[in-house]
């Protein structure tokens, strides 16, 4: 969701030369970008885990010789590497316990606090006089990507004459953020039926074995890539997808940047903040007085909040906004 900001960013430096520190597994989101120069990996569970570690990136942050650094993220952690790095102008929220570190703190009040999160991080550039207005989100799917894509669909028997519809049942923040996969069986079932479509089944590491167990519950016609793609190949399959149906996770932004037509499946998370940014992404929500939570588990045990979206609200959605071609 941070696009957006790295667009105002250049906008607001055009003739600077932009580059960001990522972690290894949203790195490749950052690739093709047009408003940036480089990419540079903060491999926080790795090379970078130790105190060592750190002082080694420092070091080489500083070997760069930046003039200025803009934090998106509120970590104190962030600002410090700054800080070690040199870097002498710093720029980012006060928040965290640390606005001692940073040379141009941001206020963080309770009204961006409240906004969606394109808005939030797009605040900070507003703190420093930068016009950032444009929220729409940005991904950039190379021709070799396209056709890595194209190549996949072959291997699993998939054509571009046929409806392909994506689900994403998981969710790596938690288990309070997921839709229960055997509604996601049903509710492919009744899809296949409906349109004689053909089932994408996404899922990062560690998913697989649900992948699996999806695979198996909804039959033939149905490709499962859960933990088998990268994240790069799992973009370009989200572009050639006719509809995509989603957990509040980092590929329904994918989807929503992609301008793919979505079904969002919100419980423990507020949809204000977070929903995504596409005129084609459409939520569904039962509102419950637990939710939203903001945890990463049900902490009553029941799952109210996801239990409460049936799969007929969901197939509704998709039949009433005719998100799929008539068959």
């Amino acid at each position: 969701m941070i696009t957006p900001a790295v667009r105002a960013i250049r906008a607001h430096f055009p003739q600077a030369e932009i580059s960001i520190l990522a972690k290894p597994w949203v790195a490749p989101v950052f690739e093709h970008n047009p408003h940036m120069d480089r990419v540079m990996l903060y491999d926080g569970k790795g090379q970078h885990r130790s105190l060592m570690g750190k002082l080694r990136l420092a070091k080489e942050l500083r070997h760069h010789r930046f003039d200025a650094v803009i934090l998106l993220q509120n970590a104190f952690e962030s600002a410090l590497l700054a800080f070690l790095a040199g870097i002498p102008k710093r720029i980012g929220y006060d928040t965290d316990a640390r606005g001692f570190l940073l040379t141009h703190p941001v206020p963080c009040t309770s009204a961006i606090r409240a906004v969606h999160q394109t808005g939030y991080y797009l605040g900070i550039l507003r703190g420093i006089g930068g016009a950032a207005e444009n929220q729409d989100l940005e991904l950039v799917i190379s021709h070799a990507d396209q056709e890595r894509a194209w190549e996949i669909l072959r291997e699993h028997g998939i054509s571009p004459e046929d409806t392909r519809v994506g689900i994403n049942p998981g969710a790596t923040f938690g288990t309070a953020k997921r839709w229960f996969p055997e509604r996601y069986a049903e509710l492919c079932q009744r899809l296949k039926k409906s349109w004689d479509c053909q089932i994408l089944i996404f899922g990062g590491p560690g998913e697989e074995a649900m992948g699996h167990q999806l695979r198996e519950h909804i039959g033939d016609r149905c490709a499962n890539f859960c933990g088998k793609t990268s994240l790069r190949e799992a973009m370009a399959l989200i572009q050639k997808c006719r509809l995509f149906i989603t957990n509040d996770s980092g590929l329904m932004h994918v989807a929503a940047a992609l301008d793919v037509p979505q079904v969002a499946i919100f419980g423990s998370t507020d949809h204000v903040t977070t929903s995504p940014r596409s005129d084609k992404s459409h939520i569904v929500k039962v509102p419950t007085l637990c939710s939203p939570c903001l945890k990463p588990d049900c902490p009553e045990g029941h799952h109210r909040c996801m239990d409460a979206v049936t799969v007929d609200m969901v197939f509704a959605t998709i039949s009433e906004r005719q998100l799929l071609p008539p068959f």
